[in-house]
């Protein structure tokens, strides 16, 4: 298997949406016909071959352009395709043997539709005159690595970065402020902060979120509402959120990537502003391969979960829309991503999460973890990358209420894996299987409350909301939530 080609393509290449002049046509058919068969390319009028090792990162099913989502198999495998590699798992191990390690964490634009289906050599001669034919040229010969980049970064950083975006590699605090949310200010004052997750209905029925809500309240600090997990449609989170601010009741509004477009994303963020909602989780979301039928969109999302934390970070600090509108009251967030600890090495799962950090992240809700003690491999690449001091992580825990609960976690959710011996005490426990899905959750809790950089839990009931009292007592932690 091809480095450079490491999965097949995924889909043809795109199209122009307007006619181009034949001097342009003519040279992206001779651009496609050298890039396709050698990098897969699809045309996307954006190209990012030079930060990502020379593979095409839209050879991603989902088309993500800032590194790979959570659901990665432990084989390295794609979940929306396990007969395929991971690109991104191949991006960044080759990334690691070039020395470009540091290439990974440049925050990469979304695509420009104007320019999609058009080519980039042109935008390459153009801007190589710029900087000048021969200086270009005369240093591929310049023995200084470091001489040599700069002259390139001048030609492939102006095309790979418009003006519009701008993206970079460095952390980008919050300015100077107040904590905008509950959320915020108990995580800065050291508090071990319990989330939970209340399940959104299938149907037009509020009494039934509300009485869930009321039922975790004195429980909580703040209350997550996903947004269709598993590529099924229910109540939005927005609803869901704005509901819970009426109650008195901190959300936490989750945007996934999935659904969500550059537009919507910042209408949404503005919105959710004016109802109250301070707190937006970023997500990429479930593939709408694991959803029902029929299957939505499968082959990429507008903008990916780091996207959409620069989008959001820029309007909170700088007051801009993407299109560089001014905005005259900004919104006040407090900015969350997921992340799956175990999806990856640690060293390239570090790499990911630091890049949604620098992007703006400023708290984790990690996937599921049920093996405490896998986590410390991970805390110490992040603690090497500086980022453990720059973001509170909420440790995700999920009581089993059964067997079978257990095993479709285990088999159907992208990037939750059940160790064995956790598989078998569900087995044995039969007719006790609730019971033994809680002792499991409070002894997870019991090893992550003393844990150095996990500064919270993060229920996941799966519409079990009955549980949260029992955890919440049991394990000692209802002195600094609800």
């Amino acid at each position: 298997m091809s480095s450079l080609k490491p999965a097949r393509r995924w889909q043809p290449a795109f199209y122009p949406f307007k006619k181009e002049k034949f001097a342009r046509r003519l040279l992206a058919r001779i651009e496609l016909a050298v890039k396709g068969p050698l990098f897969g390319c699809r045309m996307c009028g954006n190209c990012l071959l030079q930060e990502t090792a020379f593979i095409c990162p839209m050879e991603c099913p989902k088309g993500l352009r800032n590194g790979p989502c959570g659901g990665i198999t432990p084989e390295k495998n794609c979940y929306v395709d396990e007969t395929r590699k991971c690109v991104w798992y191949a991006i960044y191990e080759k990334s690691l043997r070039m020395g470009r390690e540091d290439k990974l964490l440049e925050v990469l634009p979304p695509l420009d539709w104007s320019k999609v289906g058009t080519d980039t050599w042109g935008d390459v001669i153009r801007q190589v005159r710029n900087v000048g034919t021969g200086k270009f040229f005369g240093s591929l010969f310049i023995k200084d690595r470091r001489k040599s980049n700069i002259v390139w970064e001048k030609v492939f950083r102006t095309i790979r970065q418009p003006e519009w975006w701008n993206g970079d590699s460095e952390y980008h605090p919050p300015l100077p402020h107040e904590p905008v949310s509950e959320l915020e200010r108990k995580l800065q004052n050291g508090d071990f902060v319990v989330a939970t997750e209340v399940t959104p209905p299938l149907s037009a029925n509020s009494p039934k979120i509300i009485r869930d809500i009321e039922k975790v309240k004195p429980f909580v600090s703040v209350v997550n509402f996903t947004d269709s997990s598993s590529a099924i449609p229910k109540m939005s989170s927005i609803s869901c959120s704005s509901l819970a601010v009426d109650l008195g009741v901190e959300p936490v509004l989750q945007i996934a990537a999935r659904d969500t477009t550059r537009n919507g994303l910042q209408a949404a963020a503005i919105g959710a502003n004016t109802l109250g909602i301070k707190n937006i989780l970023c997500v990429t979301g479930d593939n709408p391969v694991i959803g029902p039928i029929p299957t939505g969109p499968m082959n990429f999302v507008d903008v990916d979960s780091v996207q959409m934390l620069w989008i959001l970070r820029r309007m909170r600090d700088d007051a801009v829309y993407l299109d560089g509108r001014k905005i005259k009251i900004p919104p006040q967030l407090f900015l969350g991503a997921a992340t799956t600890p175990f999806a990856s090495e640690p060293k390239l799962q570090a790499i990911r999460d630091q890049k949604k950090v620098n992007a703006g992240a400023q708290f984790f809700q990690t996937n599921l973890i049920f093996e405490p003690g896998r986590l410390d491999a991970w805390l110490e690449e992040l603690d090497k990358r500086d980022v453990l001091s720059k973001v509170y992580i909420l440790a995700g825990v999920a009581p089993l209420k059964s067997c079978k609960v257990a095993q479709y976690l285990n088999s159907r959710v992208p990037g939750v894996v059940l160790p064995a011996y956790i598989m078998k005490r569900m087995e044995k426990a039969g007719r006790g299987e609730a019971e033994e899905g809680i002792q499991i959750a409070l002894e997870v809790i019991d090893a992550l409350k003393n844990k150095n950089g996990i500064n919270g839990i993060h229920l996941m009931t799966m519409g079990w909301e009955d549980v949260v009292e029992r955890i919440v007592t049991e394990s000692g932690l209802s002195g600094n939530n609800g």
